[in-house]
């Protein structure tokens, strides 16, 4: 072997046993970087200072249309804004919620095939449904459908197919209530169709609240536009999530209801993220079909600049304040020197 193909043998060994010192320190140095920045960035995160926005908030410049308005800071259950919190009204399809609550509760199965009857259909309102008599469906897509394109026959058809029948079910959504502590509200059918169906937007918030723990019904509620299948011959039945906020990419929306019957007006109730913040928005007996919307919006923006002018104060606190210093002298020291 000659010196210049020895040469190029230990070469080529140095650069393999570069190669395998330079991956030994990224399977072993840069990970444990990563662990410990992740660490330290949820740290931050828990440890990070929770204002509260009341300082900054002025309730006579947010003009709502809503005659019954309450929003609520998550985490330390500070209310920002409250309007008539504790009168009770119907409240319409937000019946849903517990319609939905009751039913996952009860551990039926979702692969359950439903037939959709006439005895299913509206007759107190004659509203329509998405749903012909014949609708073969499982439970899973009635819930779906139910909860984001607020179908009232196939609410019916839940409420029907529960054990015991509607009035079972019934029963279950004011024991559910009782259990939660919502105090007035009370339940009469699984649609919110009745007017017997009340509550208050206090109790409302706590009924937000009680979903959370529902991943399933956080998800179906929040959908912005899909189909069910109609097994009959694998029709597809597409519905869009009665919430048109839930379609704004300026919403973080978690949890989401509508209803309305002309004895409740419109209503809207939310699970949303807004400044780094968690909030219940509960908005009830709005004049127009548009105005909770618009009342939506116009919270978002009185919530926003509170929390730019917290921020602002907050970064204040935190730069120290200017020393002043003062240069006094001594009398003897202006004497002259002997």
């Amino acid at each position: 072997m000659s010196l210049s193909d020895l040469s190029l043998k230990i070469n080529v060994k140095i650069f393999f046993l570069f190669l395998l010192f330079f991956m030994i320190q990224l399977s072993f140095f840069f990970p444990g970087q990563l662990v410990a920045g992740s660490e330290t960035a949820a740290l931050q995160k828990q440890t990070a200072p929770h204002y509260s926005l009341l300082p900054y908030l002025n309730p006579k410049k947010l003009f709502l249309r809503s005659e019954r308005a309450l929003v609520i800071d998550v985490e330390d259950g500070e209310i920002l804004f409250d309007r008539k919190k504790d009168v009770q009204q119907p409240i319409a399809s937000i019946t849903k919620l517990m319609t939905a609550m009751v039913i996952l509760d009860a551990g039926l199965s979702e692969t359950e095939v439903i037939h959709i009857k006439k005895a299913d259909r509206d007759r107190l309102r004659g509203s329509r449904s998405r749903l012909s008599y014949g609708t073969q469906m499982t439970r899973g897509d009635l819930l779906k459908i139910t909860l984001a394109g607020s179908d009232n026959r196939a609410a019916a058809a839940l409420g029907r197919t529960f054990p015991g029948g509607h009035k079972a079910i019934v029963r279950a959504m004011n024991k559910k209530a009782r259990t939660l502590g919502l105090k007035d509200t009370v339940f009469k059918d699984v649609s919110g169709l009745r007017s017997g169906n009340v509550s208050t937007a206090s109790d409302l918030a706590l009924l937000l609240e009680a979903v959370e723990g529902y991943p399933k019904i956080r998800e179906m509620s929040t959908i912005k536009r899909d189909h069910v299948t109609d097994l009959r011959k694998g029709w597809k039945v597409e519905f869009m999530n009665t919430n048109r906020l839930v379609q704004n990419k300026k919403w973080d929306i978690s949890l989401s209801k509508t209803g309305y019957i002309a004895d409740s007006g419109h209503c809207l109730v939310m699970r949303v993220v807004l400044a780094d913040r968690t909030l219940s928005i509960v908005l009830l007996n709005s004049w127009g079909k548009l105005s909770k919307y618009g009342d939506a919006n116009r919270i978002r923006k009185w919530l926003t600049r509170a929390d730019q002018k917290a921020r602002k104060a907050a970064e204040a606190a935190k730069k120290p304040a200017k020393e002043t210093f003062s240069l006094s002298v001594h009398p003897s020291e202006t004497k002259p020197q002997s």
